[in-house]
């Protein structure tokens, strides 16, 4: 007779084998160049030995960031070379894989076609679905099996300094329908798509990557705003749902979302019925390492509900725990058991719908990139330009003043970029004003920019803000709206250019006369530059702009 055993006297599987299973859960953070040197962020990028002994030791899966296409293609070769057993190779491409990757499509942002479903929904429902199919196809095509995207927070809250135009919509409706569009285009390209930030970071306004963030509304607020988009992505069969970092008291006044149960179990699997993955937002964000340490943060999410551990702080450290947690029977043995099958099964599905030649052969790298891909690049950033006043930059010489998050790590601002070359060839000596660098302030709230630190002459000031992780602001805490007054009241503003947030544009439109150029696009890159500078008449003037074709 067979004796069954309870399921807290499951017997444990040999010590190794649990380790590798435990290790199949991790997703961990490596660059998408081949070479360490090369590494961009080698805070979180794991050097190569480290992750070649990682994969061998039953890691699950890998975030890339950074490289070229042709580099991602070998990238993602290689790491399944180091793995004996099927990888989730995933990035964040929620603006296209060129948005991560050069040579690649990089698309205008979400929160761009989300504001077209305004007047036109079934062209912004087009346009969502082709541009799920464009990123899923070149994500595929060069190896990445996890598409991290589409972002489901509804941003109702202009000041909210991560989420901004990242968004799919403004309202639940339109993030609901835009969402579950691209989750239909780019899952039946053979990837998988993760609907973040569950249950919604959108009406926050603080960074997770910086701090913990309170959500103070209850159910009855989250069944009406926050929810819905995530309904819709799992109606359409969105693969997984990541975390977020932030606190709702009304759910659980103990934990994040990331580490409470309520929220995943109760909430996700219980409530709203989600059978596929649950994947954690990065571990090594602020809002969790200043209060857990590795090992603990790893056994809360997974005793939430996570099935996956994405970007532990220290990843031996978290397998160590895990596999503590296991053999102490404070995790369950089937909780293991379940999400190692809802991770095979995802992977399964993914390559089940690809075509049969998922990988691109590295020769065919130059037509990953079709004219239909070019063409949605130029339509979306076509449709999304906001201009007005069309007369000509006043004769130089002149200043181009320029505002960018970090001029140091701006891969939107090459040296050939349309923002640089187009002023310059009327005669405007370029400034780069970095929010990270020393105050461009002068203290005078009536007069706030510092003009005696900048050349004479009139002044074209172009505004690259929106939010994005680690900056803590999409532009709101500056006080741009006093200073245009005060070029204005000089007669030194000659035109403006706003690219990213439409917040700002829209507070600082309605100060402009009607002779100023002025123009707001949402995408930041040459592309969009070079579209949005046409329109304002400063047209491409040399060849040197390449590639960066309006």
């Amino acid at each position: 007779m067979t004796t069954v055993l309870p399921q807290d006297l499951e017997p444990l599987p040999p010590a190794a084998e649990l380790r590798r299973q435990v290790a199949r859960l991790l997703v961990i953070r490596g660059s998408g160049h081949l070479s360490d040197g090369q590494r961009r962020y080698p805070l979180w990028e794991l050097e190569n030995s480290t992750l070649k002994r990682l994969l061998a030791e039953g890691v699950g899966g890998v975030i890339l960031l950074g490289g070229s296409a042709a580099e991602l293609r070998l990238r993602s070769e290689q790491l399944r070379n180091w793995s004996e057993q099927p990888l989730l190779i995933c990035a964040d491409v929620e603006e296209g894989v060129g948005q991560r990757f050069e040579g690649a499509s990089w698309l205008v942002p979400p929160l761009a076609v989300g504001r077209l479903h305004r007047s036109d929904p079934e062209g912004a429902l087009s346009l969502a679905r082709r541009y799920g199919h464009c990123t899923g196809r070149q994500a595929r095509l060069l190896g990445l099996n996890g598409v991290l995207a589409p972002v489901c927070d509804v941003n109702n809250n202009p000041d909210n300094p991560v989420i901004n135009v990242r968004a799919w919509g403004e309202t639940a409706a339109t993030a609901s329908a835009l969402a579950a569009a691209f989750v239909e285009g780019a899952q039946a390209e053979g990837v998988l798509c993760c609907a973040k930030h569950f249950p919604g970071h959108g009406d926050t306004s603080d960074d997770s990557h910086l701090e913990l963030p309170r959500l103070p509304h209850g159910r009855e607020r989250l069944e009406a705003i926050e929810l819905p988009p995530f309904r819709a992505a799992m109606a359409a069969g969105c693969a997984a749902v990541m975390t977020a970092h932030l606190q709702l008291d009304a759910l659980d006044p103990l934990r994040p979302a990331t580490l409470s149960r309520p929220v995943l179990t109760g909430l996700l699997r219980h409530e709203l019925g989600f059978t596929g993955l649950v994947i954690t937002d990065a571990l090594v964000m602020e809002a969790i390492t200043s209060r857990w340490g590795a090992a603990e943060a790893a056994v809360l999410a997974f005793e939430a509900g996570s099935d996956l551990i994405l970007m532990p702080a220290d990843a031996d450290a978290a397998i160590e725990g895990l596999v503590e947690a296991f053999s102490t029977r404070r995790l369950s043995l089937e909780q293991l058991n379940q999400s190692l099958r809802r991770r095979e099964q995802a992977l399964a599905a993914a390559g089940s719908r690809a075509p049969a030649a998922s990988m691109a052969p590295l020769e065919g790298l130059g037509e990953l990139e079709t004219p239909q891909d070019q063409a949605l690049a130029r339509e979306l950033v076509e449709m999304s330009l906001n201009t007005r006043g069309h007369q000509d930059l006043p004769p130089g010489p002149g200043v181009n003043l320029i505002r960018l998050d970090n001029s140091l790590a701006c891969p939107f601002l090459p040296a050939m970029a349309p923002a640089l070359l187009r002023p310059a060839a009327a005669d405007y000596r370029c400034c780069l004003l970095d929010a990270r660098g020393p105050s461009p302030w002068s203290g005078d709230a009536e007069a706030p920019l510092a003009l005696d630190r900048l050349p004479d002459g009139p002044l074209f000031l172009q505004l690259f803000v929106r939010g994005n992780p680690f900056r803590g602001s999409a532009g709101a805490d500056e006080p741009w709206p006093a200073v245009i007054r005060q070029l204005l009241r000089l007669g030194r503003l000659a035109g403006l250019t706003v690219l990213g947030s439409p917040y700002l544009w829209e507070a600082l439109e309605p100060q402009l006369p009607s002779g100023i150029p002025a123009g707001y696009s949402p995408a930041q890159m040459p592309l969009a530059q070079a579209a949005l500078l046409t329109r304002l008449g400063l047209a491409a003037g040399s060849p040197a702009e390449g590639g960066f074709t309006d």
